[in-house]
């Protein structure tokens, strides 16, 4: 079934232009202007994921996402926030320190915000599949709280290094390409950006704060990718 996504602008150019793209990309597009009006859609419908503006009269997206995220009901439903290019950095962080799972800023490229939609579903869809925890060789990662724990210790993760651990853990055991995993964990278009260098630094923070005997299974294959090992000859 296609995934539902709720987009919510009161900019009523942009409802038309990306409701039309996510139609013609194979998902079921709701659109709504009025963040009130889509909390209440939030409640009723369900949608797999919601696009919204973070700055709108009334109830902004920043606050729509504070309170999809304190409800038990909603709050595993990813957000992903949209804003004006002119944009304080005060006001991402105020976005994920909401809950939202990403921010992409106008204008925007459609084909790179259905890659990132499409991320983020993956990201969820993966949790979901194990009761919104992974768990690997010792590490347990928990999707809806967005926690690590290896053993029993907290890790403390930025928020790529989260997504990019999850992505590594669910496809244990393969070789995920860098192009694979710039679309998959950052949304970017491989076709506009391929640059290793930040797979590469992610992952060498990613192994200084999981430990030694972790950072060893996160393997890096020249010209070919990375994949976290998972066999017990690797312990």
């Amino acid at each position: 079934m296609p995934a539902k996504i709720l987009v919510v602008d009161d900019d009523r150019q942009i409802l038309t232009l990306v409701k039309k793209f996510l139609s013609a990309s194979g998902l079921t597009p709701l659109i709504c202007d009025d963040g009130s009006q889509a909390l209440l859609l939030v409640r009723d419908s369900r949608p797999d994921l919601i696009l919204c503006d973070a700055v709108m009269p009334g109830l902004g997206g920043n606050a729509l996402c504070r309170h999809i995220k304190r409800e038990a009901d909603t709050r595993s439903i990813p957000v992903i926030l949209m804003s004006g290019q002119r944009v304080d950095d005060k006001d991402v962080l105020q976005g994920f320190e909401g809950g939202a799972d990403d921010y992409v800023l106008k204008p925007f490229s459609l084909p790179v915000l259905l890659a990132r939609i499409q991320a983020v579903l993956r990201r969820y869809s993966t949790a979901s599949q194990d009761g919104d925890r992974l768990r690997k060789c010792g590490v347990e990662l928990d999707a809806s709280g967005r926690t690590v724990k290896v053993g029993k210790a907290p890790v403390s993760l930025t928020r790529k290094e989260f997504d990019l651990l999850a992505v590594l853990l669910e496809k244990s055991g393969k070789v995920l390409s860098v192009p694979y995993l710039l679309e998959t964990v950052w949304g970017y278009d491989p076709a506009d950006y391929n640059d290793p260098g930040t797979v590469e630094v992610h992952v060498y923070h990613l192994r200084k704060k999981l430990g030694a005997a972790l950072a060893k299974r996160i393997i890096n294959l020249p010209g070919l990718g990375y994949k976290f090992d998972d066999s017990p000859s690797a312990a």
